[in-house]
């Protein structure tokens, strides 16, 4: 090989991996530091954009997560305000069995009128103001509503759910008056146990509904921990691997530092020449 002093090859060759090996201990100090392994799209572009579309249909689940849970509280409300017109039902199918009484005086007869008309518009004050984020639970006013407990756009990730009207004009057909007569007491007896039967309806679909939106829970759940897992996987930086190249980087480093001094010693040997 020519002796040459103007121009170092074995310097040049040198600073370029000397270069080289400072660029990837950048790269493993990078990861270390963040402990990401994709922190550019210059890292790795297509990992990079599946890693933030998981991520992104991760939030997405969380989303329907709280939506599912509270669509879990919607029907416990509801499901509870029936329980408590249940409670006032039987309360007023007793009065209405006392009613019946052939025997009993007008005044008599009058305080299990009075009571189970009372108890007629405390259930209508119950569907009245037996609301969820603003929406009317079982007045009649919504006869359906839609949960969105998925993360896409497709009918599998809504869900409908049928709202009952517990008002004693509507869904119950209760009427304030009944108990005056003997009659009219009977035939109480009869509109009442056809109310049960409406509330109990109602009560099995908000607990049917419950049922299903906690099945839905759980899969939201175990699905959330699939794509996080997922993510981590292309994201995340394996401390284990890299730490080992981070430490073999450094000695590369130190070995190019090492050898590039060397390297601009050599054109002094020229100088021996001139001796």
């Amino acid at each position: 090989m020519a002796l040459v002093i103007n121009t170092n090859i074995a310097s040049l060759v040198a600073q370029q991996n000397l270069s080289t090996s400072n660029s990837q201990l950048k790269t493993s100090v990078q990861r270390l530091s963040s402990g990401f392994r994709v922190n550019s799209s210059a890292d790795d572009a297509a990992g990079l954009a599946r890693a933030d579309q998981l991520k992104s249909q991760t939030r997405m689940i969380q989303a329907a997560m709280r939506n599912t849970n509270d669509g879990m509280s919607a029907m416990e409300v509801s499901d509870k305000a029936a329980e408590q017109i249940t409670n006032i039902i039987s309360r007023m199918g007793e009065l209405a069995a006392s009613a019946a009484q052939g025997t009993l005086d007008s005044t008599t007869r009058g305080y299990y009128s009075d009571e189970y008309d009372k108890l007629i518009s405390e259930i209508d004050r119950i569907a009245q103001t037996t609301e969820f984020g603003g929406t009317k639970m079982i007045n009649g006013d919504a006869t359906s509503i839609t949960m969105h407990i998925g993360f896409k756009s497709s009918s599998n990730d809504t869900l409908a759910i049928t709202l009952a009207a517990l008002t004693t004009d509507t869904g119950l057909a209760l009427v304030s008056g009944a108990l005056a007569t003997v009659t009219g007491a009977l035939t109480a007896l009869g509109s009442i146990s056809a109310a049960l039967k409406s509330v109990n309806d109602a009560r099995s679909v908000y607990g049917a509904s419950s049922n299903r939106l906690g099945a839905a829970l759980n899969n939201l759940q175990v699905t959330f921990t699939n794509y996080q897992a997922a993510e981590s996987r292309i994201r995340d930086a394996d401390f284990a691997y890299e730490t080992a190249i981070y430490t073999k980087n450094q000695i590369m480093v130190q070995a190019g530092t090492s050898v590039l001094a060397q390297a601009n010693t050599l054109p002094q040997q020229a100088l021996s020449l001139l001796r």
